[in-house]
């Protein structure tokens, strides 16, 4: 096969994102109440085929477009949106919403760029904290597609929700020019994502599932190559397609900064689990890695309440049907805020997370990303320069460690 064909192969499969434009008359949309749940779906099965944590993101721009290219992880039907003003202070009005299949900068595959709607409307407005699901989009959305969703708010003031570190080119633009598949007024860079939160497809399957991973700035993908989706989750997400395991969507919880017990960086993981977890749709599996933040801040927090923590997060996670992977911490000594106290409990907090039982399975990150000859660092082939971020290498390793079957398990509390 030619380059030039494959490319054509590839465009015309990405054009099937949508077979048909939606023609159920525009009514008053509906909203979401905080906290959300995941979309209802009378005909299959919703999973999330991507994520990204919402966090305040400073002042709302009036008059503004923004077009967000996202990565999908699983395949499906009929995508649907979440849009989220979890931070905002004031109800939220999107005028214009539309998504299609990113070709290049911010130019769309011609074709690809249809309209949005929200129970029946094409505007809808989301009160302060809450979110809002579209109506489903007829057509198929391949995996490992870059989607693009457009979407512009003529009155936005006060805070603004999003996500900060995409590690992913986004635009924006003055004015609506949502509908526009080519570049022209898409001048803006920009690295943050804003608003959007999650996207889901309808999957043949009941039994298709995902995996979210609840992290910090590792989750995050800080040091791993922008714009190539290196982030261990990618990487996961690479593997999982490969494989005949059922959990093919991978969502990426992960904020840079963020602690299990305390706010700061995001809100602390036990605070933002059921928004940014548990309401996923097509949630089979809780992965965790998350912990160093809480150490390294030298705050007092001992091991028994990190450990506590975790405990608060199994509950939730398997009182919710879900099976929880807990992931050792990694070592980072050699980053300005290791000491040998911070170090000590580290140790323990992984002895809990190895040996306790109390997760459904294991991940040994810390194994994986030592060196042999000091494990209380990084080994350098995987270290992203700061001693405490894998690069690229280190990020692959990671998601090479992850055992796929342990995906599949089912929460000790609900099993047979």
């Amino acid at each position: 096969m030619t380059a030039r064909s494959a490319r054509v192969g590839r465009l015309m499969a990405l054009l099937l994102i949508v077979a048909a434009v939606q023609t159920t008359p525009a009514v008053a949309a509906t909203h979401d109440t905080a906290p959300a749940t995941a979309p209802a779906s009378a005909d299959g099965h919703q999973v999330i085929t991507w994520g990204a944590s919402a966090d305040r993101m400073g002042d709302a721009v009036p008059d503004r477009s923004y077009r967000l290219v996202v990565r999908t992880s699983v395949a499906g039907d009929d995508l649907r949106i979440r849009l989220s003003n979890a931070f905002g202070d004031r109800p939220l009005t999107f005028d214009s919403v539309h998504a299609g299949v990113r070709q290049e900068g911010a130019a769309l595959v011609r074709g690809t760029n249809r309209r949005l709607t929200f129970g029946g409307a094409r505007s809808v407005t989301i009160p302060a904290g809450a979110t809002a699901y579209s109506d489903p989009l007829p057509g198929r959305l391949p995996a490992a597609t870059d989607l693009a969703v457009s979407f512009h708010t003529r009155e936005a003031g006060g805070p603004a929700t999003g996500h900060s570190m995409a590690m992913q080119t986004s635009y924006a633009a003055d004015g609506d020019h949502t509908g526009e598949e080519d570049a022209t007024h898409w001048t803006d860079p920009i690295g943050s994502w804003f608003y959007l939160d999650a996207v889901s497809v309808r999957t043949p399957s009941t039994d298709t599932g995902a995996v979210v991973a609840l992290g910090d700035s590792i989750t995050d993908g800080w040091q791993s190559t922008g714009d190539l989706n290196r982030r261990w989750p990618d990487y996961l997400a690479r593997r999982l397609r490969t494989t005949h395991s059922p959990i093919k969507g991978v969502a990426n919880e992960g904020i840079s900064g963020n602690k299990v017990l305390a706010d700061g960086a995001g809100q602390s993981a036990l605070k933002r689990l059921d928004r940014d977890v548990l309401s996923q749709p097509g949630v089979r599996t809780v992965f965790l890695f998350e912990g160093v933040n809480d150490i390294k801040s030298h705050t007092g927090v001992t091991a028994q309440d990190l450990i506590a923590g975790y405990r608060e997060i199994i509950a939730r996670a398997h009182a919710a049907g879900k099976c929880v992977v807990g992931a050792t911490v990694a070592p980072f000594k050699g980053w300005y805020e290791w000491d040998a106290a911070a170090e000590s409990v580290r140790q323990d907090v992984n002895q809990f997370i190895r040996n306790s039982g109390e997760f459904d399975a294991v991940t040994d990150f810390d194994r994986i990303l030592r060196s042999p000859y000091d494990r209380e660092r990084v080994l350098p082939v995987f270290d992203g320069g700061d001693h405490l971020h894998p690069n690229d290498k280190g990020m692959q390793a990671m998601a090479d460690a992850v055992d796929l079957k342990s995906l599949e398990c089912a929460p000790k509390d609900t099993a047979p």
